[in-house]
């Protein structure tokens, strides 16, 4: 049976595979008639994905009874943390060179860059404080209000990628779709324990 060691380092192994993908298209000139366009989308659906994939953990956890995927709950944060940056990174330093105007200009003119900016803030906190010994610093319990901060860090991933498409909006729909499975698998027990 594999360790719990393992397991994570085989999450954050495999969760590199998309990376090499658009490495591999990129090599191959491969990205599309619109390059920038097409990595800054994948890089943020693969980071929204990564996002729902760390709040499945918990459920998963205790629906199937495996203790063992605690962990990974930090490997896949972290990932999303990863891809989240790249897309940042290829809009602010590629998109708009790094032009301090034309970035201020976005974020206040366009709402779903204010979202997604907004977004990108509250993941670098969870991941800049995801640390044990940040969590043993600051206490458990304002480390776990700290971290719920992840719901409304989705929240605003999701809403920023449904303003965002402006024809098709299947995929949006359905990131909506899990997250609110998601949050309902929280929200309900909780709801349900006050109302006793």
């Amino acid at each position: 049976m594999l360790s719990a060691r393992k397991i994570r380092r085989f999450c954050a192994v495999s969760s590199g595979f998309p990376l090499l993908y658009l490495i591999f298209k990129g090599a191959n000139q491969d990205l599309t008639a619109n390059p920038i366009e097409y990595v800054s989308q994948f890089t943020g659906w693969w980071s929204l994905t990564f996002l729902i994939i760390t709040l499945s953990i918990t459920p998963a956890r205790e629906i199937f009874n495996q203790p063992r995927l605690f962990p990974l709950r930090r490997t896949f944060g972290l990932v999303a943390f990863s891809y989240a940056s790249l897309h940042m990174a290829m809009w602010a330093f590629v998109d708009q060179l790094f032009d301090f105007q034309a970035i201020f200009q976005d974020v206040t003119e366009r709402p779903f860059i204010y979202l997604g900016v907004a977004a990108y803030i509250g993941l670098t906190l969870l991941a800049l404080t995801s640390r044990w010994s940040i969590r043993r610093r600051i206490g458990e319990r304002s480390w776990e209000r700290l971290h719920r901060g992840i719901y409304v860090v989705s929240l605003l991933a999701v809403s920023h990628f449904f303003i965002l498409v402006k024809r098709d909006t299947t995929e949006p729909l359905l990131f909506c779709f899990i997250l609110f499975v998601l949050l309902a698998y929280r929200a309900i027990p909780k709801i349900l324990s006050m109302t006793r």
